[in-house]
């Protein structure tokens, strides 16, 4: 069998990285608006992850910041003048539109897109459809940049098609990878889609929080890509209103290998008949479940445990689990992830980062990041100026370090300088990993 191996392509923070409560549902973000943030702090703990996994062999890409604050969106508000005086009108007369413009949510690439790997489509292609994220209105601005940010990364058409998002609509709400899991048993060998949802396209909906995805978005996805044995499956209504906006808050996997809450799933005996029926005569699947008994939803919430990156580590026979800090700190989250590596199952040992500032607005390792099987010769014909090494790292840093706050409040994004600062740091980001120069609207103008 061809060489396969799962990629990471991780959301680079940026500039604009905040506390500003955008998001209902996810608890994180709403107990720590209006904190300081320290914008340089976390894009070098996301940078120091991306390193981390590139160093134990795995192929690690960058996706880059998308340009913000984003005052396109609030021109097609009606604000107008220079670029400056648009923002300073939109903070004083419409300030929750401004607050969307200036966002950095995305960081977190697990939603920026669904992936399909070439094994598992009809056309021996790797399928990419960028999620629409129409649930929330700052993370509906995202799909657009998205699109252009993987047909960059991966532009050969012929080995890989990124669609536009789904008609963003909340009938077909999308949320991307971030509830999707694929199971096989090698990275190259045909396998299962799980797709999770939380509500029917016009189903009336009452529960405390939004469910941000519905059945009709993942339905429409398999079917454009063609995905291969998918598997369609409820999030528990229990776990949207516990806080658990993504199921990526309950649930992991790869290889044969489900790691999930006991509350992940709303039909939990239903769903993994139906995993088990589709992986039949490809592989055995190994569910590795953990009752809310030894860990209270709120407890995964606020640890984040299954909001870590299952990893196939080059030379080890077992999965490694990487956790939040948060997971160590939690101490029945901790126990229940001793009790993983401890059990003869199939991960082996767990290991913990560091990436508070994401994890303060609600985004695990997990989170961070887009899962994307390539084969070898996918994964050559990738940008290799996006792939980090030692080099790219160094520069990466440097280029922090010069652009990025150490400080910056909800009130700060609205200083004209900080403008001047994200386009400046965003201008040089495209010569380091040479995606040309007009990748951002402000340089297309």
């Amino acid at each position: 069998m061809m060489s396969t191996v799962e990629a990471n392509a991780d959301g680079l923070v940026g500039p604009t990285h905040s506390y500003a409560g955008l998001a209902p549902g996810n608890i994180a973000s709403q107990v720590n608006a209006g904190e300081a943030s320290n914008p340089r702090a976390a894009v070098l703990q996301g940078l120091a992850k991306m390193k981390r996994l590139a160093d134990l062999g795995i192929p690690q890409f960058v996706l880059p910041p998308h340009e913000r604050p984003f005052t396109p969106f609030l021109r097609a508000l009606g604000f107008s003048g220079t670029d400056a005086e648009v923002l300073e009108r939109a903070w004083k007369e419409a300030p929750a539109f401004a607050a969307a413009a200036c966002s950095s949510s995305q960081m977190w690439a697990a939603n920026a897109a669904t992936v399909t790997p070439s094994v598992d489509a009809p056309d021996g292609r790797v399928h990419f459809t960028p999620a629409n994220l129409v649930t929330n209105l700052h993370r509906s601005l995202e799909h657009e940049q998205t699109t252009r940010s993987l047909r960059r990364l991966f532009p050969d058409p012929r080995r890989f098609a990124v669609h536009d998002a789904l008609n963003p609509v909340a009938h077909l709400a999308d949320e991307g990878a971030a509830n999707h899991v694929r199971l096989a048993a090698e990275h190259g060998a045909p396998g299962v889609n799980l797709l999770v949802w939380g509500r029917e396209a016009w189903e009336r909906w009452e529960g405390k929080y939004p469910a941000r995805q519905t059945l009709e978005s993942c339905q429409a996805i398999a079917r454009r890509h063609g995905a291969h044995r998918p598997v369609f499956a409820r999030q528990a209504k229990a776990a949207i209103d516990g806080g658990t906006f993504h199921n990526d808050v309950v649930c992991v996997g790869t290889r044969t290998a489900l790691l999930f809450h006991e509350l992940a799933f709303e039909d939990k005996a239903g769903t993994l008949a139906a995993i088990r029926a589709a992986a039949e005569g490809l592989f055995q699947p190994e569910f590795v479940e953990i009752s809310a008994a030894d860990l209270p939803l709120e407890d995964a919430v606020k640890s984040y445990l299954f909001n870590s990156q299952l990893l196939v580590v080059p030379g080890e026979d077992r999965l490694v689990l990487l956790a939040p800090t948060e997971t160590a700190d939690n101490p029945r989250a901790h126990a229940a992830a001793q009790s993983l590596a401890t059990a003869n199952g199939p991960i082996g040992r767990v290991e913990y980062v560091d990436v508070r500032q994401s994890m303060r607005n609600g985004g695990g390792p997990a989170c961070l990041r887009l899962r994307v099987v390539l084969t070898e010769q996918e994964l050559a014909s990738a940008n290799a100026f996006q792939r980090l090494n030692a080099g790219l790292y160094g520069r990466l840093c440097e280029w922090a370090e010069r652009w990025y706050r150490e400080e910056l409040r909800p009130a700060d994004l609205a200083d004209p300088q900080l403008l001047t600062e994200t386009r400046g740091a965003l201008d040089q980001l495209t010569a380091i990993l040479n995606l040309g120069g007009d990748f951002y609207p402000f340089q297309r103008v």
